[in-house]
């Protein structure tokens, strides 16, 4: 492609340039890193966090660039150099010309929590819906025969456009995606065109980034004021405290403004049943009332399906067919995604939380429904807005029952000063550094009808610690110590009403169990013999969260049923 066919007209400092020589270089790529240049591509130097990339123009001429784009002037570089007062918007508008197909509608969601689920649930809808959907963000790309993890919540722009493309020859002809307030402010977004956009909600966050939360705001508001055609639906959430300010914002570029929730007037959110692990909505549109049922836990939960649906019947889809489908939605990876539910009542939640305003949300959604006590297990990451951790703590202890606080992702920072500063903040809260061991404790915790949140990480594979990147999922650990602790809740305590060692029998395969249970105070745990077939004096015991498994012989007695998991050595806990 011809370098000013690459530019468009949307530069007119680059007029002059592109009239001559420099405009007929034909051009087989572009990158803003230098890097990845190879012979005959477009190197678009930006500036980042520690370095101007006009620096680099003479690694990529040496790399084999046939010109580069700066907002400095270069005069002693090796190839051509054309300035540009934003080198970020050219090169994203580059791209979206460079690799010219993208998917015939495309929508994008922004906010401080919830753009995953939007996402992930405007695809849903689509599909059911009978259209091909694919949803591009923080958990990677879901597409028809594909899911691949990503990084980064919006791509490059050169690493998107690429992608638009190639899911648009792959047949997918819709597809969500979300947009990052960094994404926003540095012009990733630019050259998608957009049929619709989101707004959630907002709250503190990547103030390691934006200055101040007013910053924070109008970064996020870009996706309405430059992104988004004049003229295109903004569906917003009518419940935040930043609602009535995004909606005036929309408004204010142009946007056909649609609001969603309870204060909603698009989709009026009438009433909500709250249940363990579903909820019951009716939903007002165009004066008809519809029954919906969401199989997901969380009030915050239907503001994002009605957001969803709101893009998706702004995008085509019928009103009944849209509200319908919310009862078929699966939750986004690690969205306060159900864990482990055992038979005494107990749930277990994994969720994304990493930042003041989710974490509120995520422990007040699950209130409702609990009719024990709340527990969460959380952190800070390091490197990241150091004011939000005694935020956080206060949060945690204000609205649980039981907080435990650990390691999120230290990066390059001492764990135990992260944790020191969260700990400030929330008095009684216990510490423990080893995320896993924290998890395996809260577990150990839960009573029946209790719930436990592990926040923070949520869908995320690995913990960065000291500059390395180790494998860890709090999924993984969840299920895997969940089902350890739980594979013996033959007994509903309450249902029982036995404790203090008695015994109850039942017939199970053939086989004669026996249950020794303490007080329900004390039900974290619970050592189960086992007399097999003829074999009634030798008895298999399963100790804490059944890690450890001994043999014995005789009457064990309520000696064993007295132990509890802080009595176990460290060589018994593995």
């Amino acid at each position: 492609m011809l370098l000013r066919a690459l530019a468009g007209m949307a530069f007119p400092e680059l007029n002059a340039a592109l009239a001559g020589r420099a405009g007929a270089i034909e051009i087989t790529g572009l990158s803003a890193d230098s890097r990845k240049i190879e012979p005959g591509m477009l190197f678009v130097a930006v500036s980042g966090t520690k370095a101007d990339g006009a620096v680099f123009i003479d690694a990529a001429a040496e790399k084999g660039a046939a010109v580069a784009i700066s907002a400095s002037a270069a005069d002693s570089a090796k190839i051509p150099v054309l300035q540009v007062d934003n080198p970020r918007l050219f090169l994203a508008r580059a791209a979206a010309r460079f690799y010219g197909r993208q998917p015939q509608t495309m929508v994008a969601v922004t906010g401080t929590a919830g753009k995953t689920s939007v996402a992930s649930f405007t695809r849903q809808i689509w599909t059911h819906a009978g259209h091909p959907a694919a949803m591009i963000g923080t958990t990677g790309v879901i597409a028809p025969g594909r899911k691949e993890y990503g990084a980064l919540t919006t791509p490059d722009p050169v690493v998107l456009h690429a992608l638009l493309a190639e899911l648009a020859e792959n047949g997918v002809s819709h597809a969500a995606m979300e947009a990052s307030s960094h994404g926003l402010d540095q012009c990733r977004l630019d050259g998608v065109t957009l049929a619709a956009a989101g707004f959630t909600n907002l709250g503190r966050d990547h103030m390691d980034y934006h200055p101040t939360v007013e910053k924070y705001f109008d970064a996020k508001m870009h996706l309405f004021d430059r992104v988004l055609p004049r003229g295109a639906p903004a569906v917003i959430n009518a419940d935040d405290e930043w609602s009535i300010r995004a909606a005036e914002a929309a408004k204010a570029a142009g946007q056909r403004v649609l609001t969603v929730g309870r204060n909603g007037d698009f989709l009026t959110l009438k009433r909500v049943e709250q249940k363990r692990d579903s909820q019951f909505a009716e939903v007002l549109h165009d004066g008809t009332i519809y029954e919906v049922r969401l199989p997901l836990a969380g009030e915050f939960q239907i503001s994002n399906a009605l957001v969803a649906a709101g893009l998706a019947i702004a995008t085509g889809v019928a009103a009944k067919d849209a509200l319908a489908a919310l009862d078929k939605l699966e939750g986004a990876e690690g969205r306060l995604q159900l864990a482990g539910k055992a038979k005494n009542g107990a749930l277990a939640y994994v969720d994304y939380a990493h930042k003041p305003d989710a974490l509120e949300k995520v422990l007040a959604s699950v209130r409702p429904f609990t009719t024990g006590r709340v527990l969460v297990v959380f952190g800070c990451g390091g490197d990241r807005d150091k004011g939000k951790r005694p935020i956080m703590g206060e949060i945690a202890t204000r609205l649980s029952d039981i907080v435990i606080v650990t390691d999120d992702n230290p990066r390059s920072e001492e764990p135990a000063v992260i944790r020191s500063e969260i700990m400030a903040a929330a008095p009684g809260a216990i510490e423990i550094g080893d995320r896993r061991e924290a998890i395996i404790h809260a577990i150990g915790l839960l009573k029946q009808g209790d719930t436990l949140i592990v926040a923070g990480k949520g869908h995320e594979e690995g913990q960065m610690a000291g500059g390395i990147t180790r494998p860890f999922s709090d999924l993984t650990e969840v299920k895997k110590h969940w089902r350890a602790c739980n594979r013996e809740f033959a007994l509903d305590i309450s249902r029982n009403g036995r404790g203090h060692g008695r015994p109850s029998r039942r017939r199970t395969a053939g086989r004669r169990q026996r249950h020794f249970h303490r007080q329900p105070d004390a039900c974290a745990w619970r050592g189960v013999f086992r007399h097999q077939g003829r074999q009634s004096g030798r008895a298999f015991i399963r100790g804490t969260c059944g890690r450890q498994r001994r043999r014995a012989s005789g009457d064990l007695g309520s000696k064993t049923a007295r132990a509890w998991p802080s009595d176990l050595s460290d060589d018994r806990r593995r």
